[in-house]
């Protein structure tokens, strides 16, 4: 196969490029219908009374851990596997990211560990749990834990749009969910955006108030807050985005089925478990192969056309802007799944026979 296999495609359109030039000639270009069109059209995908626009899924985690109340002295729980902006806004506010290791087949937050460190912890406030690669997390004994603790739960759904854990959508099981519309997610708005979820109207309000400078409904600057305002072109752009949504993901999950059937018959490699409960919707399609050999996969898969990726080369927690915070700490389990991990080409206009290729290259160099 001669063409190039990307590791991403992002999609836009002609109708998401129509919306946005009809945007610009109308002259509204923020704080119109079009955010408050997409805020609905998002609540209703993931069934919650309140969803917010801001301007990334980093500002979702900052102003959602801001709109609790969160700050110096609270310890917050998050997963050793994840992306490095589910852990700074913590560190951001003053707060005290405590490390929890992950399930080694789900690649989430390991519930057993995560009530041990409630358990050690001297002041636990909050859990943020993170769906990683497309995958919900195991939310009912986090939900427990959280529960008998008192704790809220910020879901990190950042890649995750549209998944689903016993049928109901991630971004409505805790507090709070938090998404990005980062250019290679699941849907975008043609660059940076975020969106908050919420039941909580305090806390829905909190955070609309957090992201126009502080300014309540009556216009009064009652908090202290910034900029993180979803403009008008963007959430136009979104709007359309997400009425493919559920056809992208289809395409993802077929993608996936077929690497499922070819890949797991090579001894070397490790693909991503599937659960009864919970609907992966493949942001990535991690597989884990021996740590001595990643180099050498990727370079071979480059040298014939296709694309990857690693998420991540570190666990959070490694980071040096971290540890000089907090410290150094250890967690096996995540470390060695950021040795292993490799990320395949994966996007909703991935076609059978590309798939098919990709799985020839990593047969035959295995063989």
């Amino acid at each position: 196969m001669g063409n190039k296999i990307s590791f991403v495609d992002i999609t836009i359109d002609e109708g998401m490029i129509s919306e946005a030039v009809g945007v610009l000639e109308g002259g509204r270009l923020v704080k119109g219908p079009e955010c408050e069109s997409l805020e609905s059209a998002f609540a209703d995908l993931c069934s919650t009374d309140h969803a917010i626009g801001v301007s990334n899924g980093t500002a979702a985690l900052l102003l959602s851990i801001k709109a609790l109340g969160i700050g110096a002295g609270d310890d917050v729980f998050v997963p050793g596997h994840t992306y490095f902006a589910t852990v700074s806004p913590v560190l951001e506010l003053g707060a005290n990211p405590v490390f929890v290791d992950i399930d080694p087949d789900r690649y989430t937050m390991d519930p057993e560990l995560l009530n041990e460190a409630v358990d050690e912890a001297s002041n636990p406030e909050a859990i943020v749990v993170t769906h990683m690669h497309g995958q919900p997390a195991e939310m009912d004994p986090i939900l427990d834990i959280a529960d008998e603790n008192g704790l809220t739960v910020i879901e990190d759904a950042a890649q995750a749009h549209g998944a689903t854990y016993n049928d109901k959508r991630v971004g409505s099981l805790g507090n709070v969910g938090c998404f990005s519309f980062y250019p290679t997610k699941n849907m975008t708005v043609g660059g940076d955006g975020g969106m908050i979820t919420t039941d909580e109207p305090d806390l829905a309000a909190e955070a609309r108030a957090l992201r126009n400078h502080g300014r309540d409904e009556s216009g009064k600057h009652t908090h202290l807050g910034l900029n993180y305002r979803l403009d008008e072109i963007k959430a136009a752009i979104g709007r359309e985005q997400l009425t493919h949504l559920s056809d992208w993901t289809r395409a993802r999950r077929d993608a996936a089925s077929q690497y499922d059937e070819r890949l797991q018959h090579i001894d070397e490699v490790i693909i991503p478990e599937k659960y009864d409960r919970s609907k992966h919707v493949y942001h990535h399609y991690p597989v884990l192969i021996p740590a001595k050999e990643r180099g050498a996969i990727r370079t071979h898969l480059k040298e014939h056309g296709i694309g990857t990726g690693i998420h991540y080369e570190k666990a959070v927690h490694q980071h040096k802007a971290v540890r000089d915070q907090v410290g150094s700490a250890t967690l096996p389990v995540a470390e060695d799944i950021c040795s292993r991990t490799v990320s395949l080409p994966m996007h909703p206009q991935l076609s059978e026979p590309e798939v098919e290729y990709v799985c020839d290259q990593i047969e035959g160099f295995f063989q």
